[in-house]
């Protein structure tokens, strides 16, 4: 069974499952496929235990430090 859902970037809809914040990790669990969504903070406080547990761990953390582009007047 291939997970399409795992391959689409995370948007600001896309909610941190521990405390609700904008999610940039999404973690899909080897055994059973679910999947879990993260902030950079809390993927971070968890990474050793899950990480080892996962089929896939999706990071786009280094989108939090991209500079947004500013329009010219």
């Amino acid at each position: 069974m291939t997970t399409a859902v795992a391959d689409r970037t995370l948007t600001a809809a896309d909610r941190c499952d521990r405390c609700g914040a904008q999610a940039y990790v999404r973690v899909v669990l080897e055994t059973s496929g679910g999947e879990l969504l993260f902030c950079g903070h809390h993927a971070r406080a968890v990474e050793a235990t899950l990480r080892p547990l996962t089929s896939e761990w999706h990071d786009e953390t280094s989108r939090l430090h991209e500079k947004e582009a500013v329009p010219a007047d």
